[in-house]
């Protein structure tokens, strides 16, 4: 069984936004669960999936 982990520079990437507001939402607590391993920050593939799918909006015209 393999976990896909997506570093804080991936997943600015992803998005498209700052690591340093990927920082900023881990000390407020706002962002996708993270792991931190000897001081490094990963996220879980599937935790961010989950937190994507909480955010998407419906939209109806």
């Amino acid at each position: 069984m393999s976990v896909r982990h997506l570093t804080q520079i991936e997943l600015a990437e992803r998005w498209r936004i700052s690591p340093r507001t990927l920082e900023r939402w881990r000390w407020l607590r706002l962002g996708p669960q993270y792991l931190k391993i000897g001081g490094r920050v990963v996220y879980s593939l599937e935790d961010v999936q989950s937190f994507e799918a909480a955010k998407r909006t419906e939209t109806s015209l």
